[in-house]
């Protein structure tokens, strides 16, 4: 094996990204939300079935690290409604509005959380309808909540042996200074914006993918570990099929970059054309990265070196995965049951 996938897989497992996600299964203990709950834990939004009886209601809340509010405070409130938005969409939904509770020292630092805030809701056409502040805080802290709405479902538990896993970027950006945030949102076009999410429930409604997730701080390989672990698969990947911009540093890219639009879904083998050419036909980097196995482990590859990185059959990461609960993947859930966010 290289010296670079040892490295990188080294990494992967002690990364702060990761050891972030490793946290979740202590919570989902602590809450006691799995095992014999009716709702299985593990997805990027709450699915609650709407009382209509048409579709779900989608639920989810992200929160902020200090020390990203404190230096990055515009852009801080901005990524509060797109990660959010980002979330909605990952399950094939589309959003409705956002709520926020913002504590900060003084009301022109929170001022600044709330100016791109209000500009991130203009561009997504995303309305603020209410939420918490206290501007007499000893410090800036910031957690958003969304609520939206899904016809048809993508899930981090519907990945199956055999599925095609596809890594979906927008590369046309570039880092903020100081993080792993991959900028391609701000100061684009929101009417292009909100087309490129719009993909994502139009794959779900025209059943050419049912499993998805957002790339979040974990990267795109600890978020490709939650979506295995979920679904009770492994996968096999080829990291030089992975989209990054030519100049990135890959260890960056693969574990810790928060792409403005990033996705990993599985999908099957006869859909995998028609769902890249969706993606490409507006110009988003898209591309087959590997396929879901029946070993529940995780093998790298790169320049003909094959490793394996994680074996679920030894060690869990957030503690969703079939092993976890006996409903096992949405499948074997009630009909008018669905996973919700960890």
């Amino acid at each position: 094996m290289s010296d670079g996938l040892d490295s990188l897989i080294a990494q992967l497992r002690s990364g702060r990204g990761v050891a972030h996600k490793r946290d979740i299964s202590a919570v989902v203990a602590a809450l006691g939300v799995g095992g014999d709950s009716a709702i299985a834990v593990g997805d990027d939004c709450a699915a609650i079935p709407d009382p209509s009886g048409n579709g779900w209601l989608l639920l989810a809340i992200e929160g902020f690290l200090s020390e990203f509010v404190e230096h990055e405070p515009v852009f801080a409130g901005w990524c509060g409604v797109m990660v959010n938005v980002s979330d909605i969409y990952a399950m094939g939904g589309r959003p409705i509005a956002v709520v926020d509770a913002i504590w900060s020292r003084d009301a022109v630092h929170g001022g600044a959380i709330l100016e791109g805030m209000a500009a991130a809701a203009k561009v997504y056409g995303v309305p603020v309808v209410g939420g918490h502040s206290n501007a007499r805080a000893g410090n800036e802290q910031l957690s958003v909540a969304i609520l939206g709405k899904a016809n048809a479902l993508l899930s981090s538990f519907e990945a199956k042996p055999g599925d095609v896993l596809i890594s979906v970027v927008d590369l046309r950006g570039g880092y903020r200074q100081h993080f792993s945030n991959w900028d391609a949102a701000s100061g684009s076009d929101p009417e292009r914006l909100r087309g490129d999410l719009e993909i994502l429930p139009k794959l779900a409604e025209d059943r050419l993918c049912c499993a998805a997730k957002d790339i979040s701080n974990a990267g795109l390989l600890g978020t490709l570990l939650m979506l295995l672990e979920c679904s009770g698969v492994g996968a096999e990947i080829d990291l030089d099929q992975v989209p990054m911009p030519a100049d990135a540093d890959a260890t960056r890219w693969l574990l810790h970059t928060f792409p403005s639009y990033g996705f990993v879904l599985a999908v099957r083998p006869s859909r995998v054309d028609e769902v890249l050419a969706r993606f490409q036909a507006r110009d988003l980097s898209a591309s087959a990265i590997g396929r879901c196995t029946a070993t529940r482990q995780l093998h790298l590859s790169e320049d003909g070196e094959t490793a394996l990185a994680w074996d679920f059959n030894d060690e869990a990461l957030i503690g969703c995965g079939p092993d976890a609960t006996p409903h096992g993947p949405s499948e074997s859930l009630p009909s008018n049951l669905a996973p919700i966010h960890a």
